[in-house]
């Protein structure tokens, strides 16, 4: 296996695309999230054929930027503030529903050129950046989720996150059972996540309001992971690039769909000089029991086992810790960065509880995204989660 650089991907061949005509008196943008679904396997890649290491912008350590925030930090001036305001008054006093935000009704003259340097930095170079500065407490969540999701449409195309079409969503113990995975979606609790990527090209989370304790973040790249793994575990490296992995849907499926999706852990990408692409959640992983005893899909193996415990083991030994402050705003790649966050405790009422607000936002291809192996690469809104004709829904608070 040969030393692989990596670096921006080039242009790509154009793709089908069947969602960006979606009717708008459904989804205001026209733009329909595609969702869930199994890779093109004939576009998946045996171990033999990637890198026997990864070099490149996207590749990093904890000790390049544990003691250097300036790194990958970003205060926002009163002057970005000021724009950001005043657009959002100007969007909020047009009366367009909050999920027909997009760039075209969202101007950022000034801060846009910043917000394209970092969406380059986000797809092909390090993979993270923390905003600080965010003046949530002085404008209140509408004004804020208008801010935010302004914002987030200069880095990619925000997709529903949930059956409910969440397209803001809200990371908030609603105080649903963690153990209880095969149904639950752990962002519901105040549970530990494991190292997982999100089902979007990129995640955003505001910070609304801290826990009384926990709930920090830590994030790692996978390319870092990768080497270590290459060099350290290989057969374990070996399991996760085979497609033999079930992930569970939860429930959230369209007519005709099936519960599960096979595929595996880490891809290459398609074309020329492919990149390594992880996708990855332990906890639709786990959560598959209810399968297996019937007989549908085979058990976890011990070989499988031993992989997502010591892929788990190396993310937590390789990974930066970060706390987001209320107003800092956290954005970070899923194709080539995993991320957690510890348990957490909340403040005894009536203090708020620890709130989040989620963005997942799309990439295509024919746009700067990464040539995946899946159906909807060029899609503008591919990838989240898609049930049937559910419209999105952008609310101020959890549900």
């Amino acid at each position: 296996m040969a030393t692989l650089t990596q670096t921006s991907a080039p242009a790509p061949a154009p793709a089908q695309i069947i969602h960006s005509n979606a009717p708008r008196d459904i989804f205001p943008d026209g733009l329909k999230t595609t969702g869930q679904h199994p890779p093109i396997y004939e576009e998946l890649h045996p171990f033999e054929d990637f890198p026997k290491s990864i070099e490149g912008r996207t590749l990093w350590k904890a000790e390049d930027y544990k003691d250097a925030p300036e790194k990958w930090t970003h205060r926002f001036s009163a002057e970005e503030v000021e724009e950001l305001g005043a657009t959002a008054d100007a969007f909020l006093a047009s009366g367009t529903p909050l999920t027909g935000i997009s760039k075209s009704n969202f101007p950022l003259p000034k801060l846009s050129a910043l917000l394209y340097e970092l969406r380059d930095d986000l797809l092909n170079g390090k993979g993270f950046i923390l905003f600080k500065g965010f003046p949530v407490q002085e404008w209140g969540n509408h004004k804020s989720a208008v801010a935010y999701m302004g914002l987030g449409t200069y880095l990619g195309y925000f997709v529903s996150q949930n059956s409910r079409g969440h397209v803001l969503g809200h990371v908030k113990d609603l105080g649903e059972d963690p153990t209880q995975i095969d149904s639950v979606r752990i962002y519901r609790t105040n549970a530990r996540q494991y190292f997982h990527a999100d089902d979007s090209d990129i995640v955003g989370l505001l910070c609304i309001a801290r826990a009384l304790e926990g709930g920090e973040s830590d994030i790692v790249s996978t390319h870092h992971v990768y080497n270590t793994l290459a060099a350290e575990r290989p057969d374990v490296l070996k399991t996760l690039i085979e497609p033999i992995w079930y992930f569970d849907r939860k429930g959230e499926t369209s007519k005709g769909q099936e519960e599960y999706i096979r595929t595996s852990v880490i891809y290459l990408e398609r074309g020329d000089n492919p990149r390594v692409y992880t996708k990855w959640d332990p906890y639709y992983v786990r959560s598959l029991t209810r399968f297996s005893d019937a007989g549908l899909i085979p058990p976890l193996s011990d070989r499988q086992i031993e992989a997502l415990e010591v892929l788990e083991q190396t993310c937590q030994r390789l990974s930066l810790h970060m706390i987001l402050e209320v107003g800092d705003i956290q954005f970070v790649s899923n194709s080539h960065v995993l991320h957690a966050r510890t348990a957490y405790k909340d403040y005894a009422p009536p203090a708020p509880r620890r709130h989040l607000m989620r963005l997942w936002l799309s990439t295509p291809e024919s746009e700067g995204g990464w040539r995946l192996p899946f159906w909807d690469s060029n899609e503008k809104k591919r990838g989240g989660v898609q049930v049937d004709d559910t419209p999105p829904v952008a609310l101020l608070d959890a549900e």
